[in-house]
């Protein structure tokens, strides 16, 4: 029997815990605890579209977006519940760190500007940002995400690993709050979107996608994209679709219609009018060819 729900720690030491909780079951009412330890730091990334988030410690509720995040500080143990309406999955990531080991990393006895930022920490600053609501997760806080779900080894290479992709994160986070609103975008930025849309061309993907995820106007992407390669998001998604869909078509077990699909067409005749534009042949007559 398949599990309803897919969760629990992913990674332990003495000053981290990374736990995962994914609800396979949407179609019934759902809840989750979620624990913070004693002087402990907590990085949330909500995963699922509109979740509830119940302080105990201080009766305050919240309402998450999809792909947003909070770094809380909790001075003693305590305990939230989260939850989605509607019949939504619920998913989110947490991690876990001791107040010591970010002591120890940040080192506020070193100057000014490292005391500022241990005192934002402390403060829940970085709840809201300069916003009133809490900040969305960019696409390199996504893939570093998903490093971290993805990555095998165990031991000490997992530590050192563990441990430089929350540094990672924490810098984007401290970068993220000092940016304020900006809306500028970096060839750095503008690489990682590539990298996104690499891994997710069979989806739907618009600019206004990307731009949440990363906080700046979905024109200023479209933009920066054409002019670092040369192309529109539109045709470079349309340009990968059909690289995927001419390596399967010479795979005759494999039905066209299931071939569309695989590609991000829902319907056949798209793809057929796509793949001949592209290739001055249709499907068909290409696999008969072979």
């Amino acid at each position: 029997m398949r599990n309803q729900t897919k969760s629990g720690l992913l990674f332990r030491s003495e000053d981290i815990k990374i736990t995962i909780q994914e609800d396979l079951c949407p179609d019934q009412s759902f809840k989750s605890h979620l624990l913070e330890g004693k002087s402990s730091f907590n990085l949330l990334f909500i995963l699922s579209p509109d979740v509830n988030l119940k302080a105990y410690d201080c009766g305050t509720q919240f309402l998450f977006k999809k792909n947003q995040y909070i770094l809380h500080y909790s001075s003693k143990e305590s305990k939230a519940e989260l939850w989605t309406e509607n019949q939504e999955i619920l998913k989110y990531f947490q991690i876990q760190i001791n107040y010591q080991y970010i002591f120890n990393l940040i080192n506020p006895e070193l100057n000014r500007e490292n005391a500022e930022i241990l005192e934002n920490m402390i403060s829940n600053n970085f709840i809201f940002l300069h916003k009133k609501t809490p900040p969305d997760m960019t696409v390199e806080m996504h893939m570093i995400v998903k490093e971290i779900l993805g990555y095998s080894k165990r031991g000490i290479m997992q530590k050192l690993f563990i441990e430089a992709k929350i540094i990672k994160l924490l810098i984007l986070i401290f970068e993220q709050f000092n940016e304020k609103n900006t809306q500028e975008i970096t060839p750095r930025a503008t690489e990682m979107i590539k990298n996104f849309i690499d891994e997710n061309y069979h989806r739907n993907i618009k600019a206004e996608e990307l731009g949440k995820l990363i906080g700046v106007n979905p024109n200023i992407i479209r933009r920066e994209f054409k002019a670092q390669y040369h192309t529109t998001i539109s045709n470079y998604i349309s340009d990968l679709r059909m690289l995927k869909a001419k390596k399967m078509i010479t795979n005759k077990e494999i039905m066209i219609k299931e071939i569309a699909i695989e590609c991000g067409y829902e319907y056949l005749q798209n793809f057929t009018r796509a793949f001949k534009k592209k290739f001055g042949i249709s499907p068909e007559n290409l696999r008969n060819n072979k």
